[in-house]
C-alpha cells in the first residue's frame, strides 16, 4: 500500500514541471467507464467558464540517471528518493477522482534504470488505466527522451496529451548544464507525434487516435544566457512547424547549488512578457522577429503589443471603421474577441468612441493608435511613450513593482481570455 510519505515525495518532486494545460480533449465517457476528458478541459487554475480543475500530478519515480544542472532530483542531489509502481499509479488515481479530488493526471518520471524501461512503466500505467480500470478521464503523460519510437506512439494511443520538455533553449546550453540530454532526442519525437496525429486528423480516426489533446513543452527563462528573442524564434518553430499546443515558461528559481547557474532567481516579470509575447504569436497574427530581435528581451515597461506599436508609429492611427481585422489586432488596447466585434458592428452602422467604450475596449490605450469616423483624442509623438508609461504605473498601483496578474476583476478577464 502507497504510504503518506512516499506520496508526499513524488508529487512534491512534481512541482517543477509546469507544463500542464487546458485539455481539449474529445474522450467521452463509455457505458460502465469512469471519468469523461471531453467535458471542459483539465488544468491548475480556472477554466473560462469559472470553473477550478484539479489534476493528479506526481513522478513515478525522482530516481534519475541523469545529472542536469538545474534539476532538483538530478543524480547527485541529495533528495530523498522513492518510487512506485504502475497499479499503485492507478490505485491512487481512481480512489481521488471517486473522492472527486481530481479530474486527471499528469504522470511524469524521472529516468530510472533506462529511457525504454522508464518509458515502458509510464505507458503501461496509463494503458492499466484504459483497460484495466476503464478510466476514461485526462491523462497527460511526460515522454522520456531518448526512449524507443514504439513504446512512445504505443503511449499516445491511450493519453490524452504528453509533453517532451525541451528545457533550455540552445543546444550549446543543453550541453553546459545536461550533458546528458541532446535536441534532436527532444524534437525527433515531438515530429513523429505530430506526423502520427496529422494522419489520424486527414484520414478521420474515431478511436485509438494519437493524442486528442496535443503536445505541449516546457523551457526554464534565465537558467541559461538566451535571449528571449532566441526563446521566441524556438517557440514559434515549435507552433508552426512542430504544431505544439503550448509552449510553457518556468522562471528559473535556484534549487540546486551549482557554479553553472544563475545565483539569483530571474524574475517573474520576464516570465510574464514572454506568456504575453506567447498569446500574440498564437492568437495575433504577429512574427517573433517583429516582437523582439535575435538578441534583445522584451520590454519591462510595457507589454509586447505596446512597445511593437511604440516601435512603429508610422503605422498609425488606424480607422476604427475601415482597418482591416489583422490590423485592428496590432492596436494597443483591442483584443482578439473586441477586434471581431468591431468589424461586426460597423456593417451596421460607423463606431465612435462612445461605442468603443460600450464594447469596454481599453481607450487609454488605444485612443493613441485609433482615429473614429476621423477624430484622433490621443497623444502625439513622445507623449505617447509618457502616457503609456502612467496607464502602465497606474494598473500597477502606482508602483514599481512586479505585476499581479489578478490585481482587478478587468484583469483576471484579460489573463483568461488573452485581450492584451
Amino acid at each position: 500500500m502507497l504510504d503518506a510519505h512516499t506520496l508526499q515525495i513524488l508529487t512534491e518532486s512534481a512541482k517543477y514541471d509546469v507544463s500542464c494545460s487546458s485539455s481539449g480533449s474529445e474522450r467521452a465517457n463509455r457505458k460502465g467507464g469512469l471519468g469523461n476528458a471531453s467535458a471542459g478541459g483539465i488544468c491548475h487554475s480556472f477554466t473560462p467558464d469559472g470553473r477550478c480543475i484539479s489534476l493528479l500530478k506526481i513522478l513515478m519515480s525522482n530516481e534519475c540517471l541523469y545529472d542536469c544542472e538545474y534539476c532538483p532530483n538530478r543524480r547527485s542531489s541529495g533528495t530523498e528518493r522513492a518510487r512506485i509502481t504502475p497499479d499503485e499509479v492507478c490505485r491512487l488515481t481512481i480512489n481521488f477522482y471517486r473522492r472527486n479530488y481530481i479530474e486527471g493526471l499528469f504522470l511524469s518520471s524521472a529516468v530510472f534504470d533506462t529511457p525504454d524501461r522508464t518509458m515502458e512503466l509510464l505507458t503501461e500505467t496509463v494503458v492499466r488505466l484504459r483497460k484495466l480500470y476503464n478510466f476514461n478521464g485526462y491523462v497527460h503523460l511526460k515522454g522520456i527522451p531518448g526512449a524507443d519510437a514504439e513504446i512512445m506512439m504505443k503511449a499516445a494511443r491511450y493519453a490524452d496529451r504528453m509533453s517532451y520538455n525541451i528545457e533550455l533553449p540552445s543546444e550549446k546550453s543543453l550541453k553546459l548544464l545536461a550533458p546528458q540530454k541532446n535536441r534532436d532526442a527532444l524534437l525527433t519525437p515531438m515530429k513523429r507525434l505530430q506526423t502520427a496525429m496529422t494522419y489520424d486528423r486527414e484520414n478521420k480516426v474515431r478511436t485509438g487516435r494519437v493524442l486528442p489533446a496535443g503536445q505541449t513543452t516546457q523551457m526554464i527563462v534565465g537558467a541559461s544566457p538566451e535571449s528571449d528573442g532566441q526563446i521566441l524564434r524556438l517557440t514559434e518553430y515549435l507552433y508552426r512547424r512542430v504544431g505544439l499546443k503550448r509552449v510553457y515558461y518556468s522562471s528559473y528559481i535556484p534549487v540546486t547549488a551549482s557554479p553553472l547557474l544563475p545565483a539569483r532567481p530571474a524574475g517573474l516579470l520576464r516570465e510574464h512578457r514572454l506568456y504575453q509575447a506567447d498569446w500574440l504569436l498564437r492568437f495575433y497574427g504577429f512574427d517573433a522577429d517583429e516582437l523582439c530581435g535575435e538578441g534583445e528581451y522584451l520590454s519591462e515597461e510595457h507589454d509586447p503589443k505596446c512597445a511593437w506599436a511604440l516601435k512603429n508609429m508610422h503605422l498609425f492611427p488606424v480607422e476604427i471603421n475601415s482597418a482591416p481585422l489583422e490590423t485592428l489586432l496590432r492596436v494597443p488596447g483591442i483584443g482578439a474577441r473586441s477586434a471581431y466585434r468591431i468589424t461586426e458592428a460597423r456593417r451596421y452602422a460607423r463606431l465612435g468612441f462612445e461605442d468603443l467604450a460600450k464594447m469596454r475596449i481599453v481607450l487609454k490605450r488605444a485612443k493613441h493608435f485609433i482615429t473614429c469616423k476621423g477624430k484622433f483624442y490621443g497623444a502625439e509623438g513622445t507623449a505617447v511613450r509618457a502616457a503609456l508609461m502612467s496607464d502602465e504605473r497606474c494598473r500597477r498601483g502606482g508602483q514599481d513593482e512586479q505585476l499581479s496578474l489578478f490585481s482587478t476583476a478587468s484583469d483576471a478577464v484579460a489573463a483568461l481570455t488573452g485581450q492584451l
